[in-house]
């Protein structure tokens, strides 16, 4: 049962040849980091390369020490606790695995450092064993090099949970798996984590698999956390135009506009904005975000768009139609039997739309999460 607080973290790496040539050092792979993790809590972390995801996890599981701030496992200071002392679950994306030993071996490694007894090796293995499921015992008598790279992940992750952790790291599990095993895996590690209930910090760069393996996602940028939460928090009340943007597939539709007065200007279009609206902007430039299913279609206030490419929904009678207003920034929205289309005239569907600062990007007006259920 472990709750992990990360206060103020500040990890700093220095690239020597950066220094020497310029006299200034990289900026901070985690930036004055704060967050918290429940016990039992999954969160998953996403963000775009070289954003602090693994740098993260390394730090919580004691194989880099930050520069500054304190990580706490349960109300207590772990910032240097070496990570063997820490009881963490570490399943990386290349398995990590032990090539000179069987699939028992490796899971057995662990108790064999701690020269535990026989007798209790072969109970937490025939555990663990029955935990991960059918023909999993017939893995434990291959050697690596024999298994697919499905099966390298389940002993990977068996060799955690044989370990009973307090805490699951897991850097991109699945990212080596091809589609129809990853979709099986991550519905298998799912599982495993409810089973458990065991606190878990999750890394993916799949947007998708981190809203089905997370309680929350955590999103990253320049080694801050830009926002922390559910999905429907990310999605409908992103704090600034970044999660705005990498929330959402297709993303959002992104358009430079002027507010002036009761007025947004796009281009060579005004559009009359909703008094409640209005009354919450300043005058000046904004950026106007759309997502696909916020435009109306045919609106007699419409402007028009250019159509340049429908992409159909196989499972849906609707297409993405991908186009561009004045501005020659392209805008993806979802309609109802339109592959055939060359223009349309849209318009934005105010209750579904986000305005953000032009210059902090911070956002200023988002939509409420609908009433789904």
């Amino acid at each position: 049962m472990t709750k992990v607080e990360l206060i103020d973290v500040v990890k700093q790496y220095d690239a020597i040849e950066d220094v020497t040539l310029t006299g200034y050092r990289n900026p901070p792979a985690l930036n004055h980091v704060t967050m918290t993790i429940e016990d039992g809590e999954t969160i998953s972390i996403v963000g775009p390369s070289g954003c602090g995801k693994s740098t993260l996890l390394k730090v919580v599981a004691g194989l880099e020490y930050p520069n500054s701030g304190r990580v706490l496992y349960n109300g207590q200071d772990f910032t240097e606790i070496k990570p063997q002392e820490r009881g963490v679950g570490f399943v990386f994306q290349d398995y990590a695995l032990y090539p000179t030993k069987k699939g028992k071996g490796n899971l057995q490694y662990f108790f064999e450092v701690r020269k535990r007894s026989e007798a209790e090796q072969e109970a937490q293995l025939k555990a663990t064993a029955e935990l991960m499921g059918v023909d999993f015992d017939l893995l434990l008598g291959q050697m690596p090099d024999t298994l697919s790279g499905g099966q390298k992940q389940r002993v990977a992750i068996a060799r955690c949970i044989v370990r009973d952790p307090n805490l699951f790291l897991m850097d991109e599990p699945i990212v080596n798996l091809d589609a129809k095993l990853r979709e099986r895996t991550r519905i298998e590690i799912k599982k495993l984590l409810k089973q458990f209930a065991i606190t878990t910090l999750y890394v993916t760069h799949d947007q998708q698999e981190a809203i089905f393996m997370g309680d929350r996602i955590c999103v990253m940028r320049h080694g801050v956390i830009e926002q922390l939460g559910s999905f429907d928090d990310l999605y409908y009340t992103p704090a600034n135009l970044f999660v705005a943007s990498f929330i959402g597939t297709p993303p959002m539709s992104v358009l430079p506009a002027v507010v002036e007065g009761a007025l947004l200007v796009l281009g060579e279009h005004r559009w009359n904005l909703p008094a409640a609206l209005a009354g919450q902007l300043p005058p000046g430039p904004v950026r106007l975000g759309v997502r696909p299913e916020g435009w109306l279609l045919d609106a007699p206030d419409g402007a028009s768009m250019q159509v340049r490419h429908v992409e159909r929904i196989p499972t849906e009678r609707a297409s993405f139609l991908i186009g561009s207003l004045y501005t020659n920034a392209t805008i993806v929205l979802a309609a109802l039997d339109h592959p055939h289309v060359t223009q349309v005239q849209v318009t934005p569907d105010w209750e579904r739309a986000y305005i953000f600062d032009a210059e902090s990007e911070a956002a200023l007006w988002t939509p409420s999460a609908p009433d789904l259920f």
